[in-house]
């Protein structure tokens, strides 16, 4: 009979929190969808680090994106009529944004400047865009989330190529969340988040997908959010509805569990520092962002098409 070890566990620190100056006791229409009609004062995802090592971080029902220097000192750069949600940099000075109200936008981090970039499919709508990742060659992945679940596996993932063809990959999908690559790019992985679970996406030569599969299921009142693979090939689940940082191997053991305090809502990490094997991971509950030390690197993140 097989025994599978037990995960370590590791507790996760406290980074930085949000200043009280900008947080907001009010109402919001993203609270009343999404939280029950609870304030949410903030409620942070999208982490991503420039060259410099600044964080960046979004603030959905606020519209915001705020600049996190290595001390941990927020600035804000941009606010805008958005629900932002994912990030990442489209080139040294440009991050791209998965926005849930507007599609895909452009943000210019000196000025602030807030665009579009690709708000409409065959000119309908998205039903509200969440996360993304690029590959080395330059296509863009990313989910089509809305408020698909269970009751309505019709959630999608997208993946857009340099000469700018948008390719459906897949349309069946019940919550599409974060999306990771395996370090040889030749698997997506899929947070499905009401379904509990992370798909695995072979990513054919030919450009189309086949035998797709459930590669870990999890538990909960909410399933996997954000993910990241380190350069061994482990994934790294956000898990909001638990409070943790799933460590998978390749057989989806897992072989670590980073935690944080009770009641965290972990949705989104990415990995930092100079070598980049310290993982951050926003804690939108509480409007902080943890971290921990790990013992492999992340994998370099790639950016948009090259011109």
């Amino acid at each position: 009979m097989f025994l599978l070890n037990a995960p370590r566990i590791s507790e996760l620190e406290v980074f930085t929190t949000m200043p009280q100056q900008y947080r907001r006791d009010e109402p919001s229409d993203w609270a009343n969808a999404n939280r029950g009609g609870a304030h949410a004062d903030s409620f942070l995802e999208g982490p991503v680090f420039d060259d410099a090592g600044h964080l960046y971080v979004t603030d959905i029902p606020w519209g915001r994106i705020f600049q996190i220097d290595p001390q941990g000192a927020w600035t804000l750069i941009a606010e805008y009529d958005g629900e932002p949600n994912g990030m990442k940099f489209l080139d040294a000075g440009t991050l791209l944004i998965t926005d849930y109200k507007n599609g895909l936008m452009t943000l210019d981090v000196q000025s602030g400047r807030v665009a579009g970039y690709l708000e409409r499919r065959n000119s309908e709508r998205f039903k509200g865009v969440n996360d993304l990742i690029f590959d080395s060659q330059g296509n863009l992945y990313f989910t089509d989330q809305g408020q698909s679940g269970l009751h309505d596996p019709s959630g999608r993932l997208y993946r857009l190529r340099p000469n700018g063809q948008l390719d459906l990959l897949l349309s069946n999908v019940p919550s599409p969340n974060g999306v990771a690559l395996s370090p040889d790019e030749r698997v997506l992985y899929l947070a499905v988040t009401r379904g509990n679970c992370v798909w695995r996406v072979p990513l054919l030569p030919d450009g189309s997908v086949a035998k797709v599969n459930q590669f870990f299921t999890s538990y909960g009142p909410s399933g996997p959010d954000g993910l990241a693979v380190d350069e061994s090939g482990q994934l790294l689940i956000a898990n909001p509805g638990l409070g943790y940082v799933w460590m998978l191997n390749s057989r989806a053991e897992p072989v670590c569990i980073l935690r944080g305090k009770p009641g965290s809502s972990l949705t989104n990490l990415t990995f930092g520092g100079a070598d980049r094997r310290d993982v951050y991971v926003t804690d939108s509950t509480h409007g902080t962002v943890l971290r921990a030390r790990t013992d492999v690197a992340g994998v370099a993140l790639q950016r948009g098409p090259r011109n």
